[in-house]
């Protein structure tokens, strides 16, 4: 007979896909029961009646609770916090409000930053969300650098407000297969963001939560200069994002890129990798210049014991095409530049939890396994 620590135990592989962690760390594991013969009874306790991801809830539970041995058939079924409860909820999240399922279809988070500006975290973004779409993959890019907003430009956007559905939220704004929101939608162009910490907090709150963002494989955020308010939300946010450092080769931007490396550890933020970015310059006669120095990238992944995905290039195509409005992997992906961030998104690629299939009862026997031609 499977016990209650071990169902327990199986539900903290649960994960609420918006809140980003285990039903059983956020209290929402009302009842475990186990009959006689081995089935088990869980009841789960929702922010809303209406919530639009119990439907992937029950599939994990019965998953997840079909793994422990003993059990037999596993039901599930739902109640909703009670207002003191989801109080407690949001106190213990540090979150204003619970979230209504704009993030529930959204695989991966992944947020691009570094300690100090100008080392191209916008142009790295906006191409490597090309070239994980060209690869086939949902990709969508939050603009977070609200006070250095870019990525409408990169992606040829600008004049048009997002639109709102009918059930009130947000319609990202689409070019080339991404879906890109950003604050440059609502203020007028090249226009100056002047806030403080609580309207950050609230504007990337609401492009969170607010946004219909619908299912994503990836959802890349790109990050402003710094350690400050925005990288502090995002990570109260999204507590399992992962953290792409962007650094250039020379020694001083390697040793600011540490400062943000470090701020991931006390937020608790996972290191994907790192890019380095302006990694050498070509003439075209095939003469190369160190321009920014060498092996910076290479060094910090090594101390922070994380690959380093990438090392792009200077091309000057790279730098037009943020310009046009048109990410260089799409128009020139034999560029040098866009193979590396190519060659970075693949590493991003395998590095993505692949959600296996579990197989229930004892193992086939007698199977013949497909061969490779």
């Amino acid at each position: 007979m499977p016990t209650q620590d071990e169902i327990r135990t199986a539900l903290t592989r649960v994960i609420d896909p918006e809140l980003r962690r285990s039903i059983v760390e956020l209290g929402m594991v009302r009842s475990i029961d186990i009959a006689d013969g081995g089935d088990v009874h869980v009841t789960v306790s929702l922010t809303t009646a209406g919530c639009p991801i119990r439907n992937s809830f029950t599939e994990a539970v019965t998953r997840e609770v079909g793994t422990v041995a003993g059990v037999g058939n596993v039901s599930v079924a739902f109640d909703v916090l009670s207002d003191k409860e989801k109080a407690a909820l949001q106190k213990t999240l540090g979150r204003g409000s619970m979230p209504a399922g704009a993030l529930a279809q959204v695989k991966n988070v992944l947020c691009v930053g570094s300690g100090k500006g100008g080392v191209g975290k916008s142009t790295l973004t906006s191409n490597l969300a090309a070239a994980l779409t060209l690869d086939g993959k949902s990709v969508g890019i939050l603009d977070a650098d609200v006070w250095g907003y870019s990525i409408p430009r990169m992606f040829g956007l600008g004049g048009e407000r997002p639109p709102v559905s009918p059930e009130r939220k947000i319609l990202p704004m689409q070019a080339h297969g991404v879906k890109v929101m950003s604050i440059g939608f609502f203020v007028e162009e090249d226009a100056a963001v002047v806030w403080r910490g609580p309207m950050l907090h609230k504007a990337l709150t609401q492009f969170l939560e607010d946004v219909a963002w619908g299912e994503l494989d990836y959802l890349l955020v790109d990050l402003p200069p710094g350690t400050g308010d925005v990288s502090m939300t995002l990570a109260q946010l999204l507590p399992q994002a992962q953290f792409i450092i962007v650094t250039t080769p020379q020694p001083t931007a390697q040793k600011v890129a540490r400062r943000a490396a470090q701020m991931a550890g006390k937020v608790s933020l996972e290191i994907a990798g790192i890019i380095e970015n302006m990694a050498g310059f070509t003439t075209p006669s095939g003469e190369r210049f160190q321009i920014f120095g060498e092996g910076g990238g290479q060094a910090l992944a090594d101390e922070l014991d994380v690959p380093l995905l990438g090392k792009v290039p200077l091309t000057m195509p790279l730098r037009a095409q943020a310009d046009d409005g048109t990410p260089l992997v799409f128009t020139d992906p034999d560029d040098p530049a866009a193979q590396a961030i190519h060659h970075a998104a693949r590493g991003i690629v395998a590095m993505s939890p692949v959600e296996l299939p579990v197989l229930q009862g004892p193992a086939p026997t007698g199977i013949s396994l497909p061969m490779a031609g």
